[in-house]
């Protein structure tokens, strides 16, 4: 839940899923952050690369278990693909 602008891992899931994306209900952000990132595309990533811009520039706190899930799966699997496409 999103309290004093803090973005946790519900918020996370609760993006990802509102953004279309299939994530398990009760997913920990990394595992939430695995599924996103499976079967990238350039529609997919495009959306995950503007999610993670938004929340990196937003005046909220993110919690560390989830900055660390888009740090460690979501931010190498964007820097991958993009590598894969040039």
């Amino acid at each position: 839940m999103m309290y004093a602008d803090l973005i946790d891992q519900e918020d996370l899931l609760g993006q990802l899923k509102s953004l279309g994306f299939e994530v398990p209900s009760g997913s920990t952000a990394q595992q939430a952050c695995e599924c996103a990132v499976r079967g990238l595309d350039d529609v997919r990533a495009n959306t995950l690369r503007t999610m993670v811009k938004q929340m990196y520039t937003s005046s909220a706190s993110i919690q560390p278990i989830v900055r660390e899930a888009i740090d460690k799966q979501l931010l190498p699997a964007l820097a991958q693909y993009q590598q894969t496409r040039a």
